[in-house]
């Protein structure tokens, strides 16, 4: 490289930056397991303890064995990537093995039928698309019915039938100004009108506060924090955020989107107008842990509320798996310990096995529209390459009775009392362990008082968390990362391999960066000026 391009730099030069002031802006050259490696001085390398793990997406580990040598052969025998249109055989399997795992942590209720992407937040934003592509044929169906009903009223009335007067005609005489003694056709014409105007609004999503579902145009919409959302407000479908751990806040929300269509119906003793329920509310949208809001599990009973809601407002619930399935909770959905069955799970991150960009959107059968298929599609996703790795990762996943599950439970079990016996011993700095299996939380009291002017000041700005990171790794090697909307809790998100020494090598350098808060060390925090 020419000392002219080294001084240049392109690639989100400013993040570089922002990485470099915290002491996190480091190469890696190898991985293995729970180990990233960065060359020293002297170009030696330099073994670095990764908690991180991808966000969630090596649960496996960097570069599995089995994995690598199963992508060599499949890159030895020529396995297509670019094979657009075509049979995807290999996908259909995949698709059929995953669903017998919902099956079995779900219940056998029905099918689900799979569409592949490449990203997390693709999955998501492939949910949306579908939800709203139904909400949308529903209530176009509905629609249809109400002119058929329409059609007989008018003609029962013409053949003498009386229009009956109750409150629902006099609501809608109100709303569209019809004048006293209305006939059926002026009536039939308000409620065209008013019909028009309320399909013609926007759907909306439903979402738990703290939630995280990508940066893309529509699943940046169903994250929680404004700084990522509101610039972009303008340009896809608006989500409400419910406090859903308020025993009546789910079924509130729910019962402030309601909106009805109304319609003419006849019988034997006249023509009256009656209302149906229109489909507003696309979806409700929910991570079983929620991981970017700072690690928080939700309990059964709060999922049940949001289940019962949406249940009765017709309204499909979008289970965000991204970050919580494929194994890492102890199960391989997270929502399983729950009793969740959504109408849409997507899953990522661990699905490519920590090698390649795999994602999964299901959907329930009685909810799937045939017509999506014609409608969506991804030049990379489904490709023989990487679907063909996350079928071999499910297969790892799924091997001898899913003893991956089994040690990540216990992994996580190890490495979580490890953690709540820092907090018995620094309550003053950790305020809470929170997670399951291997996806926790090391959460900390506010620190923006602080006697230490850097502490406060990383702490008001927000940073405070990246500043931990960049001491851990720069100090004790150590990997470690806060969530994006929590930056008070450092995520730890391992492979099934972590070891009870590197637990104990966690151990010591987390006792070292306590001590350093509970003793106000903040010139210790930030790495020397250059």
């Amino acid at each position: 490289m020419s000392p002219e391009a080294e001084e240049r730099d392109l690639a989100e030069a400013y993040l570089g930056g922002l990485l470099a002031s915290l002491g996190l802006s480091v190469e890696y050259v190898r991985a293995e397991k729970d180990t990233l490696y960065r060359l020293d001085e002297e170009g030696r390398e330099r073994a670095v303890l990764d908690l991180v793990g991808g966000y969630g997406s090596t649960i496996l580990g960097h570069n599995a064995p089995e994995l690598v040598g199963y992508a060599k052969g499949l890159l030895d025998r020529g396995v297509p990537v670019h094979a657009q249109f075509s049979r995807h055989p290999y996908a259909n399997d995949l698709a059929l093995r995953i669903d017998a795992i919902v099956k079995r942590e779900l219940g056998p209720a029905e099918e689900y039928a799979a569409i592949f992407a490449n990203s997390g937040a693709e999955a998501v934003e492939i949910a949306m698309k579908h939800a709203e592509l139904d909400r949308i044929m529903r209530l176009a169906e509905l629609e249809a019915e109400i002119d058929a009903a329409a059609e007989r009223a008018l003609a029962a009335a013409a053949g003498g039938a009386s229009l009956l007067a109750d409150d629902t005609l006099r609501r809608l005489a109100a709303e569209a100004g019809l004048p006293a003694g209305a006939g059926t056709d002026e009536v039939a014409d308000g409620i065209r009108r008013i019909n028009a105007a309320r399909t013609a609004a926007a759907p909306v999503f439903l979402a738990p506060e703290g939630s995280f579902h990508g940066k893309l145009v529509g699943s940046v919409q169903l994250t929680h924090n404004a700084g990522f959302r509101t610039p972009f407000g303008a340009l896809a479908a608006q989500c409400r955020f419910v406090p859903v751990h308020e025993p009546d806040a789910v079924a509130k929300a729910v019962e402030a989107e309601r909106r009805t269509l109304f319609a003419l119906a006849s019988d034997a003793d006249g023509v009256r107008v009656v209302e149906h329920e229109l489909p507003v509310i696309a979806a409700f949208v929910l991570e079983p842990v929620q991981g970017e809001a700072g690690i928080r599990p939700f309990d059964r009973e709060t999922v049940r509320r949001i289940q019962d809601a949406c249940a009765a407002a017709d309204c499909p619930v979008i289970v965000d798996e991204v970050q919580s399935g494929m194994g890492r909770t102890g199960t391989f959905f997270a929502a399983a310990p729950l009793g969740l069955r959504g109408d849409y799970i997507t899953l990522a991150k661990s699905l490519g096995g920590g090698l390649v960009k795999a994602a999964l959107t299901l959907v329930r059968t009685s909810r799937y529209r045939k017509e999506f298929e014609l409608v969506h599609s991804s030049t990379f996703a489904k490709d023989a390459f990487s679907t063909l790795i996350a079928g071999r990762t499910v297969d790892l996943l799924e091997a001898d009775g899913g003893a991956v599950y089994r040690k990540a439970a216990e992994r996580g079990a190890h490495l979580t009392a490890m953690l709540r016996g820092l907090q018995e011993e620094f309550p003053d700095v950790v305020r809470e362990v929170r997670g399951r299996g291997l996806m926790i939380g090391l959460v900390f009291h506010d620190q923006s008082a602080s006697a230490s002017a850097p502490i406060a000041e990383q702490s008001r700005a927000g940073l405070l968390g990246y500043a931990l990171s960049g001491y851990l790794l720069r100090v004790h090697d150590l990997r470690i990362l806060p969530t994006a909307s929590a930056t008070d809790t450092l995520r730890l998100e391992p492979s099934v391999h972590l070891t009870d020494a590197e637990t104990d090598r966690l151990e010591a350098g987390l006792r070292a960066l306590l001590t350093l808060l509970r003793n106000q060390d903040g010139d210790a925090l930030l790495p020397p000026a250059a």
